[in-house]
């Protein structure tokens, strides 16, 4: 983690509480050291008082201790995050932070292709923007406006001095102005190498500090093959194989014709009709063509950032696999985890079936359990003891 931080939790404690009568003292006696922009981004990124209840953080939702995701109990199971009102459910599974700091803004090419963008519909250009949204989502942080988590900061005298040390003394004179200011400062924490260390075992692997098991091998062969897997197709981005900061995802959009997820339907309450068209929903974009389709996710820490796809519908990686091969292989008529066959997708134009990358092979189970593998060796060294964890439930 940055350096700060032996001061981290010193000063999350003094900031906990809002300035009054009884803290003001204590607050205005303690000599606030000179932070830059990513040490200041960490402290607001772990602060539950930007909330609306303060009972929810950036990390609450970011878990850094678990890849980056939303790992708490809830009644979906993690499926999609539990807003801070603790009644209140999104839609939308919470994609890990892990690696966002490689998303690319938003593009779309000649051909009309999209890429890159923040969100699972890219209507967020950087990691600014992404870190100014859910605290106004009344489903998540659920402040009622700029005003107020502005005033939230203001608070607290650290925050005040703070702010002015880093972004000069006149940041409060205008509230947009203070917001960009605190979205920047989380946007520069969220840059560090803490979110995106490339040291995986695969990692490892590549500068030939471990060797592969013989599932794993066979694992890498089959994802790097275009004779049999096509998997790199969309979960490659750099211009070769095996290319050392490799961030498993070519950013781009697709429709997988993942089926709707009932039960966080039930308990969020947009009911069964409801239907998220995916990068159709960008405020910007009306090209029906892109109905349904879902920005690539990247497969680093994959293996223990589960449930997955965009709306979490599935519990395990292997079922995700098994998802995938369904489209060429006539046997994979069913779903693992209900025991019946696959539901039919939520939106059933522009479906990736049509298209050249998910043209493959059908899969034996060996190979099933060998890009499992491989994906497993995408996980960073701090969260390899979570996969084992796994195994145990």
């Amino acid at each position: 983690m940055l350096p700060l931080v032996g001061l981290l939790f010193c000063m999350l404690s003094l900031i906990a509480l809002p300035v009054s009568a009884e803290n003001t003292l204590n607050q205005d006696q303690v000599e606030i050291p000179a932070f830059s922009k990513a040490q200041l981004g960490q402290i607001l990124f772990f602060d539950t008082n930007l909330s609306k209840n303060r009972s929810q953080s950036c990390a609450t939702c970011h878990n850094p201790d678990h890849a980056f995701i939303d790992d708490r109990d809830s009644k979906v199971d993690g499926m999609v995050s539990q807003g801070d009102d603790l009644t209140k459910f999104g839609d939308r599974n919470t994609p890990t932070a892990s690696y966002a700091n490689k998303i690319p803004r938003i593009t779309r090419s000649d051909t009309g292709v999209f890429k890159g963008g923040l969100f699972f519909d890219g209507r967020q250009r950087d990691l600014a923007g992404q870190a100014g949204e859910p605290l106004l989502n009344p489903v998540e942080m659920g402040m009622g406006s700029k005003t107020e988590v502005v005033g939230r900061l203001l608070e607290n005298t650290f925050y005040e001095q703070a702010f002015k040390d880093v972004y000069g003394d006149a940041v409060f004179d205008d509230v947009e102005r203070a917001y960009e200011a605190m979205t920047d400062s989380i946007a520069e924490f969220e840059k560090s190498d803490f979110f995106s260390p490339f040291d995986s075992k695969y990692d490892r692997y590549l500068r030939n500090e471990v060797e592969f098991t013989r599932l794993e091998s066979l694992g890498e062969a089959l994802f790097f093959s275009q004779q049999f897997t096509n998997c790199n197709r969309c979960h490659q981005l750099k211009a070769f194989p095996k290319s050392r900061g490799e961030t498993f995802t070519n950013y781009q959009y697709h429709n997988l014709g993942v089926p709707k997820n009932e039960r966080v339907r039930a308990m969020n309450g947009l009911g069964a009709d409801y239907v998220d068209r995916g990068l159709l929903e960008h405020p910007r974009i009306d090209d029906p063509n892109q109905a349904g389709k879902f920005k690539v996710s990247t497969l680093r820490n994959v293996a223990v950032t589960g449930p997955y796809m965009h709306n979490g519908v599935f519990k395990d990686l292997r079922t995700v696999v098994l998802f995938y091969d369904k489209f060429n292989n006539s046997t994979r008529t069913i779903n693992p985890e209900t025991g019946k066959p696959w539901r039919k997708p939520e939106v059933d134009q522009n479906l990736a079936l049509e298209e050249e990358e998910f043209k493959a092979r059908a899969l034996t189970d060996e190979q099933v359990d060998a890009l499992v593998a491989f994906m497993k060796t995408l996980t960073d060294q701090r969260y390899e003891h979570l996969i084992d964890s796994k195994k145990e439930q």
